[in-house]
């Protein structure tokens, strides 16, 4: 059953909601937020792996309609980009942002007032891109953006890297988690990423994403209300580990949404690993799609963007 207003409302009507920012404030001193526990002290202004600081950084924000069918409707997707990144993968196509951090800094009023801004332009959502390592400064944000009459669902678009203490926070927080999966195999992902436990950490992300929202539940009008939306890019040479990762989605539900991206292509410092310097091949892209139909999944992203020849 569709909700009738996102469920963050409720939890800020009660004073949950500030109740979790502070305790999500309380994991960056030390920072222990994301998977890398790195233990500075953010609020003193120590940065750790991702960069992140006492304050978010935005690097921008508008309207995004390139985004998943259900997530752009007719109005766009409210994206959010911050700057730096938990994750640090060796190919990211955004990695001015990710790697290089660029971006501005801004307080909770700041960052509150482009939520509301995104919303009046008639985005059907917030989404924030990268919002691992800026867990609490995103719920210090809400309760400003709500006072404001901020009303639509929000999106966590993340790259599956996140620790279940920060995750256990946003429930009844994010109305749409949209992670990706990137790698099946631990060396795979300390080679491209640095993270020998990304499998691991995913896998356990993922299913407590699902716990709370559930499968993706999409509209009369074609666009997303609550749910999982889970993004796997297509490596050459078959480094993402297809097969497994279909498999473990359908474990979560064979009604899982999927999008099997097709648009890899060399970015940053992907020269350095042999086997990602070049597209995947149309014959990789159609075998991950057939991974996932034999694993039983039939939720498929409708809109394959890029497809390779």
């Amino acid at each position: 059953m569709a909700l009738d207003r996102p469920s963050y409302l409720r939890l800020h009507d009660s004073g949950e909601l500030a109740r979790r920012a502070e305790r999500a404030r309380e994991l960056l001193s030390p920072c222990t937020l994301c998977p890398r526990r790195c233990r500075v002290d953010r609020v003193a202004g120590e940065r750790g792996y991702c960069g992140g600081g006492n304050l978010a950084s935005v690097s921008s924000a508008g309207p995004h309609f390139g985004e998943e069918r259900p997530l752009v409707g007719t109005g766009g997707s409210g994206t959010v980009f911050l700057a730096g990144c938990s994750l640090g993968c060796a190919f990211c196509q955004n990695y001015e942002i990710s790697h290089l951090r660029r971006g501005t800094e801004v307080t909770p009023a700041e960052l509150a007032n482009t939520m509301v801004r995104l919303q009046g332009l008639g985005c059907h959502n917030i989404n924030f891109v990268t919002p691992t390592h800026f867990v609490p400064q995103i719920l210090a944000a809400l309760g400003p953006a709500i006072e404001r009459g901020l009303r639509v669902p929000l999106v966590y678009n993340t790259g599956g890297y996140d620790a279940l203490d920060a995750l256990r926070l946003l429930d009844g927080v994010v109305d749409i988690y949209m992670p990706d999966a990137k790698y099946a195999d631990a060396r795979t992902a300390a080679a491209l990423s640095g993270a020998a436990d990304y499998p691991e950490v995913m896998t356990a992300a993922l299913a407590e994403m699902h716990r709370q929202v559930g499968d993706l539940d999409i509209g009369p009008d074609g666009v997303a209300r609550r749910g999982l939306l889970v993004r796997h890019l297509v490596l050459p040479e078959g480094l993402a580990g297809t097969p497994e990762t279909m498999q473990f989605l359908a474990s979560l539900s064979r009604d899982t949404y999927v999008n099997v991206m097709a648009q890899y292509r060399p970015c940053y410092k992907a020269h350095e690993h042999p086997a990602l310097d070049r597209p995947i091949t149309a014959a990789e892209y159609h075998e991950a799609v057939q991974a996932a139909l034999d694993a039983g999944l039939h939720r498929l992203d409708d809109r394959p963007r890029h497809l390779p020849r």
